[in-house]
């Protein structure tokens, strides 16, 4: 926190992103510019990243789709960056309508640098020149979310699935912004998605590790890109709705969130909760390479070919061999998407290997818990397995880290998993929580 010009009170710099729920349409976009311009006028500086307006973005891959099955990957990003332009531009209108100063910035305007992998880009430098500018003439920066600007080609690329989240966090960390205050469609961060559990609880605080496995495990309310860009440079999220004025979820370091519990009057009673929530991910799909042959270097033969093929795999499994056939079974998880790429790969090498045939299933949903807490606390493992044996639910893969456990079930399973496992750890709360919108984002 710095103070203002004449020395009178605190200034900080706050970036705000709001999700494509919180835009959704004009309404919405005028009670976001309220929300903004009073954030201002209370003397702090204020940058705002906006996603595209309600489902805009899925109408224009719907309308690339029916115009070619198989776009350039070049052109889509040229067409999907749309939507947060016309985002940046009719909220920049309503806060001039409400008198104050916007201007709006394109994410290359914005200095957001990446490479030229279209659709997937990855921020490797940020330059917010024109942003400093703005904020030293008090303006308000609106930039458009998702996108950025190639550092070889020059091309208009976007950064794929939470791109605004990372794009929020790439940007107050560049800024040196005291917190970056990630805006949705619920009060903060749950114990489940409470469109899945009604009962599900609002955690205070959630540690940045327990944030990555909680995203990863498919948590929709931050994506994992931005979590990884904010441990790394210890920035405060804040994640909150824009429906309502209440105190949100702050995403920190272990030690942040020890010292703000202790400077509490009753700091000295709290402890952090074993487990911070339960997700399910059901965008997954399973992949089984059926006999392959039991020696050294199958293995690395077959995950070769899927990270050549650029493939980002979750979950392994290898049966133990065969005695008769001196063969196994390797199972392992990737995102739905990239499931095709991933078998057309593997047939690539297949006689290379030497496997029989692929196996592919895409009715399949990852099952976790999370939660710091386990580190310390035995029986945890048991309290899982006997919750969901009770809920009649099979699991079908395991893997374990230090603050959680994941299983693979059924897609059909997935709800009653996570509201077993839930229960059973004693999360459920009294009443049921508020979802203002309905998309989680």
């Amino acid at each position: 926190m710095r103070a203002d010009e004449k020395g009178r009170r605190p200034v900080g710099l706050i970036v705000q992103k709001y999700g494509g729920s919180s835009v959704a349409d004009a309404d919405s976009v005028k009670r976001v510019a309220r929300r903004i311009v009073d954030t201002h006028a209370a003397g702090h500086d204020v940058v705002v990243i906006v996603s595209a307006m309600g489902d805009t973005t899925d109408d224009l891959l719907d309308l690339a789709e029916q115009v070619s099955p198989q776009p350039a990957a070049r052109e889509l990003d040229m067409l999907l960056t749309a939507g947060e332009r016309i985002s940046m531009a009719v909220l920049a209108m309503a806060i001039h309508d409400l008198g104050a100063e916007a201007r709006s910035y394109t994410g290359s305007q914005a200095g957001l640098i990446t490479d030229a992998a279209h659709g997937a880009a990855r921020i490797i430098d940020v330059t917010p020149g024109r942003i400093r500018d703005a904020i030293a003439d008090r303006a308000i920066p609106i930039v458009a979310g998702f996108q950025g600007v190639a550092q070889d080609t020059k091309d208009i690329t976007t950064l794929g699935r939470g791109g605004s989240d990372t794009t929020a966090v790439a940007l107050a960390a560049a800024l040196g912004a005291d917190v970056c205050e990630i805006y949705t469609d619920v009060d903060g961060v749950f114990t489940a998605d409470p469109r899945m559990v009604p009962k599900a609880r609002q955690l205070h605080y959630v540690t940045y590790e327990e944030m990555l496995d909680l995203a990863a495990a498919g948590a929709k309310v931050l994506h994992l890109r931005c979590v990884e860009y904010a441990r790394r440079f210890d920035l405060p999220i804040h994640v909150r709705s824009s429906f309502s004025a209440r105190e949100g979820t702050f995403v920190l370091s272990e030690t942040a969130i020890a010292e703000r519990i202790a400077a509490t009057p009753e700091g000295d009673k709290v402890e952090q909760p074993i487990i911070s929530g339960t997700a399910a991910d059901t965008n997954d799909a399973k992949i089984t390479v059926v006999a392959v042959p039991d020696k050294p270097g199958e293995a690395a033969a077959i995950f070769t070919a899927l990270a050549d093929a650029g493939i980002n795999i979750d979950m392994i499994v290898q049966n133990v061999s065969a005695a008769t056939t001196g063969r196994t079974d390797v199972t392992f998880t990737c995102p739905q998407g990239m499931a095709a790429k991933a078998m057309a790969a593997l047939e690539a090498v297949r006689a290379d290997i030497g496997f029989e045939q692929l196996l592919f299933d895409d009715e399949i949903a990852k099952i976790s818990l999370v939660g710091a807490g386990m580190r310390s606390h035995p029986g945890v493992s048991a309290t899982f397995f006997s919750a969901l044996a009770d809920a009649g639910v099979n699991v079908e893969m395991i893997s374990t880290s230090e603050i959680r456990i994941s299983v693979v079930t059924r897609v059909s399973a997935a709800a009653e998993a996570v509201r077993a496992l839930h229960t059973a750890f004693g999360l459920d709360a009294d009443g049921e929580a508020v979802v203002y919108a309905g998309t989680g984002r």
